[in-house]
């Protein structure tokens, strides 16, 4: 027993179409390798006989009378299995399509899976749903069983066509199966024992391939993740406490809590019972740490390095898979749940719904029950999180409707800038003082200053109207100027590229500058896309009440059709990267000031809008000649 000791427990998924035989399989496992309890088997064959059916080794696992009565497996099941070579936690998963929401639960905290297959049926629909949940939370170890081969005599033939299927399908979503083996649960072929009635199959045992999985290391080598479970005061100090997810601190590190910014170096690290504390804690460990200055750090925050921290973001990609009763829409809000932090959010847009089962995708205005989606989902406070990719800990989340799990998912920044920078400025502005007030220049200009601030699609027709605009408000005799994207990029932003970091960037270096202008008293107007609201939320907190939107609207067919300098057309051919409207997302406005419909308006009648709405909140004295 000493290797038992020594390795690592590992935990096992067993996941599959209700009717596959799951349960039995772990039964009969249970049997063959010693662990079912004292008693346990004639418990079943008695439960059986009442029953009127041959020995049901899935007795040994269903805990609910209403599984015993349905023959399905409803909640999760774990049981421990030791063998004389290691531990493993057995955790059998729901395979009823109902109970998906159960069975992704159970599924997230294994480190491999066995996926069940009935050698009769094949591969059913919910196979390969169960498939692709496996792939989207990340578990690598897949073994494939083809079970009932009794009931499909044995052959070979069956159990290569049944193979060939499930090979060919978790190819196709990314997964590669450890090892495909035939099997027949209920009578323990070639489950730790070689098959006599499969002599054709030469290769391990069910409980022989299990030797060969890893348990998930721990992600030490990845950027240290720490999320604050709480916040304890123990003796007038202040111990943060939580679990480390990835990498590892030391005493006297310089950490970066997120996403409020603050920065301190921890003093030391808390055990319990109190001792002298060690020098250094790593993934998995849950400890506590006092800081070596007094800063404000809440559950939910996110301590990291100073070095590399985690992406902050009002929005996120997602793939999730969607097990509400009622579909998802775009507009509804739903409090997501990562780490530590719970957080509202609103569905911005549905990307597109994923066919588990033919692999293909469609555009749809809901995602349905039991249906996989790629969405973006936006939240009004800013969050700290990760690219799945990155850091698989901090890239998973829930989405929870009235206290009820309705999806899980994994995280996508591709394509979406990290905040991180624009958050840090916004936060350290501070005002001049000037000897002339906003109201003098207002009364010699006529006019209050402003930021008025188009927003809208490629090809809205923003920069259009921002011209004309200036052109008949200077002929009005108002101190008026327009800025877009070039007058900007050839001076102020000209070292900015087009990644989503610099786009960010170059909206907040605008939004500062047009505050300015607008503080000398000037009429400002801006024509840029400025996709995401927090971009133009982060300009509206520079120019206060002197910001106004305006949101010039036109249809992406609209929009695509005039294409006045050839971009979507080169977007759609993959030339460019992350255009708003095709590959990047576009956040319309919540509640903009104005909505010009560009699609819809002439641009005059889209100027004498915007040229009303100016002299109506703007502009306080109407002496300024009246020429157009």
């Amino acid at each position: 027993m000493a290797a038992n000791i020594m390795r690592d427990p590992i935990r096992i998924a067993v996941v599959g179409h209700v009717d596959h035989g799951k349960s039995t399989l772990i039964g009969r496992l249970l049997h063959d390798t010693g662990n079912l309890p004292d008693g346990k088997l004639a418990e079943l064959k008695e439960t059986s006989r009442r029953r009127g059916m041959p020995l049901e080794w899935s007795f040994a696992l269903d805990s609910f009378q209403a599984e015993r009565d349905q023959a399905v497996t409803i909640g999760t099941t774990q049981i421990l299995l030791r063998t004389a070579t290691r531990n493993y936690v057995i955790i059998d998963a729901p395979g009823h399509k109902e109970f998906l929401k159960n069975m992704l639960t159970g599924a997230a905290q294994a480190d491999a899976a066995i996926l069940v297959v009935d050698a009769v049926e094949g591969v059913s629909e919910q196979s390969r749903r169960h498939a692709y949940l496996l792939q989207l939370i990340g578990i690598r170890q897949v073994l494939v069983a083809i079970n009932k081969m009794d009931l499909a005599g044995y052959r070979q033939d069956r159990f290569q066509v049944v193979r060939d299927e499930i090979v060919r399908y978790l190819s196709g979503i990314g997964l590669a199966a450890h090892l495909v083996l035939p099997v027949a649960a209920r009578d323990g072929d070639n489950l730790t024992m070689p098959a006599t009635t499969m002599p054709w199959h030469s290769g391990p045992t069910l409980l022989a391939a299990l030797d060969n999985f890893a348990a998930s290391p721990m992600p030490i080598e990845l950027p240290l993740r720490l999320p604050v479970q709480n916040v304890y005061r123990i003796d007038k100090r202040r111990i943060i406490v939580g679990r480390i997810e990835s990498g590892a601190l030391r005493v006297g590190d310089e950490l970066l809590f997120s996403p409020g910014n603050q920065t301190a170096a921890v003093k030391t690290i808390e055990t319990w019972p109190p001792n002298a504390g060690p020098a250094e804690a790593k993934s998995g460990e849950s400890i506590g740490i006092t800081l070596d200055k007094p800063i404000f750090v809440e559950r939910g925050d996110l301590a990291s390095h100073v070095t590399d921290p985690p992406m902050l973001t009002h929005n996120f990609r997602a793939r999730l898979f969607w097990f509400g009763r009622t579909k998802l829409t775009v507009g509804a809000s739903y409090r997501a749940k990562l780490g530590t932090w719970v957080r509202s959010i609103t569905v911005h847009s549905i990307d597109r719904v994923i066919d588990t089962d033919l692999l293909n995708s469609h555009e749809a205005p809901f995602v349905a029950t039991h249906e996989v989606a790629e969405v973006t989902l936006r939240s009004q406070s800013l969050l700290a999180l990760d690219d799945h990719r990155a850091n698989p800990a901090l890239g998973r989340f829930v989405l929870i409707d009235d206290h009820d799990a309705v999806a899980a998912g994994i995280i996508s920044m591709e394509g979406l800038a990290d905040e991180r920078r624009a958050a840090v400025g916004a936060g350290n502005r501070f005002g001049t003082e000037h000897l002339l007030t906003a109201e003098l220049r207002a009364r010699r200009n006529g006019h209050r200053g402003a930021v008025v601030w188009f927003t809208g699609l490629p090809g809205a027709g923003k920069s259009t109207l921002a011209m004309e605009a200036e052109r008949r408000l200077f002929l009005r005799g108002y101190q008026v100027y327009v800025l877009d994207g070039d007058n900007i990029r050839r001076g102020l932003n000209y070292d900015l590229g087009f990644s989503p970091a610099d786009r960010v960037e170059n909206i907040r270096r605008i939004g500062e500058m047009a505050a300015l202008f607008a503080d000398a008293g000037l009429i400002v107007i801006t024509a840029f896309i400025s996709p995401y609201i927090s971009d133009r939320e982060n300009a509206r907190r520079a120019a206060k009440s002197s910001f106004h939107e305006i949101y010039i609207k036109a249809d992406l067919a609209t929009c695509e059709r005039r294409d006045p300098k050839g971009l979507y057309k080169r977007a759609r051919a993959g030339d460019i990267a992350d255009f708003t409207g095709v590959s990047a997302p576009y956040e319309e406005p919540v509640n903009p000031d104005l909505v010009v419909d560009t699609a819809s308006q002439p641009v005059e009648e889209a100027v004498r809008a915007i040229l009303d709405y100016i002299e109506q909140n703007i502009v306080f004295n109407s002496t300024a000649a009246a020429v157009t």
